[in-house]
């Protein structure tokens, strides 16, 4: 069985891709995605963007259809990474995308590359932002942008100190924030 999200923004404006159906995979919500996009509107165009708990790819592919350079794609569900490699194939985006088959854990310490934006929104049952973000730290590039999503209120997880808050926002459950490397 497969799910459909919505392309809210860009290039790719109203276009329906399909996603698995795997437990406790959950697509930013539309509400929220609109948000975090209209706080990176400015700061999108030709970055480099890392999508740590890739799930659905609705951060992801949203990214690029608003003018992001690349995005890295971290997806350990094999049936979910094969909807990410058919929607990556659809779009025609094979040249701006690289999907990692494994948990970020083990995808984050072997990365060669640096970041102007990363995407922060593990499965909320797992805790891994605290961890998470300390080896996402030395992959950012000065100034970078950090959105991260979360059940808790965002005051509650452990970040590194050089990451400044600039945004928040509450959508019923959903606690979402974007920070920035300072």
């Amino acid at each position: 069985m497969k799910n459909q999200l919505r392309i809210i923004g860009g290039e790719w404006k109203r276009r329906q891709l399909p996603f698995a159906s795997v437990e406790g995979l959950r697509p930013t919500p539309d509400r929220v995605r609109e948000t975090l996009f209209n706080w990176l509107m400015w700061d999108i165009q030709n970055t480099s963007v890392l999508d740590t708990c890739t799930g659905s790819g609705a951060l992801a592919f949203e990214a690029l259809s608003r003018g992001a350079s690349h995005v890295t794609l971290i997806e350990p569900n094999k049936q979910q990474a094969q909807f990410l490699r058919e929607n990556i194939q659809t779009l025609n985006i094979r040249d701006r995308c690289d999907l990692h088959l494994k948990t970020a854990e083990d995808v984050l310490p072997n990365l060669k590359k640096t970041f102007d934006v990363v995407f922060l929104d593990p499965p909320y049952s797992l805790n891994l932002w605290a961890d998470l973000s300390v080896m996402i730290d030395p992959l950012l590039n000065p100034n970078a942008f950090i959105y991260i999503e979360a059940d808790v209120p965002l005051a509650q997880i452990q970040l590194p100190h050089s990451w400044q808050k600039i945004k928040e926002t509450k959508a019923g459950t959903v606690h979402a924030g974007l920070y920035q490397k300072t």
